[in-house]
């Protein structure tokens, strides 16, 4: 499933689960984390986007 879906990362912390889609960066589905950690997790995954779009077409195929 995870190859058939656009690019994208999971995040989890003790319990706590968010995925973005990464081409936009963009949120597909959060749980447990509050607005503050979300916008530092946002953040990351922004200025990483590049990086993790890479590996993710490294690992699954395809064009970044």
């Amino acid at each position: 499933m995870e190859g058939r879906e656009p690019p994208h990362i999971h995040v989890a912390q003790a319990g706590r689960y968010a995925k973005f889609w990464l081409k936009p960066v963009s949120v597909a589905d959060v749980r447990g984390f509050r607005g503050h950690k979300m916008t530092e997790i946002r953040r990351v995954v922004v200025e990483n986007a590049k990086f993790f779009l890479e590996k993710w077409h490294d690992y699954f195929g395809g064009k970044s």
